[in-house]
């Protein structure tokens, strides 16, 4: 009879109604998508707000920004792309920049929200 193998522990962090802000797994980090509260901001404002979320849902899950690996970015006007890149960039040092997809939707469930940030990073030492 062949042994069972030890499944790794799934941890799962800031429970909302409909899903968890992140899902750690075998020292990866699944980040949910996240949008800007204030959607009164433009896109380079609703990326920082972002940006700043990650940077607080990493900590709190021992990593940083320098460890994202991967990340998909929605936005439903790609003629502000290059708003959302600046704010990306000034956020995020060039040496981590992580593997990206920018996707053009047309809804991100409220006219006001321009766009919703997902990703995958590692957790250092896991």
């Amino acid at each position: 009879m062949l042994k069972k193998e030890e499944t790794p522990m799934v941890t799962r962090h800031r429970k909302a109604r409909i899903m968890h802000g992140a899902v750690e797994h075998n020292g990866l980090l699944f980040i949910g998508g996240h949008a800007a509260h204030d959607l009164d901001q433009d896109m380079a404002g609703q990326t920082r707000e972002i940006c700043d979320k990650f940077d607080a849902l990493l900590t709190e899950c021992g990593s940083d920004k320098s460890q994202i690996l991967q990340a998909r970015i929605y936005i439903t006007d790609m003629s502000k792309k290059e708003d959302m890149n600046k704010a990306w960039l000034d956020w995020i040092a060039d040496k981590d920049l992580p593997a990206r997809a920018t996707i053009g939707v047309a809804d991100l469930g409220d006219p006001r929200r321009l766009i919703e940030i997902t990703a995958i990073a590692a957790i250092p030492g896991e």
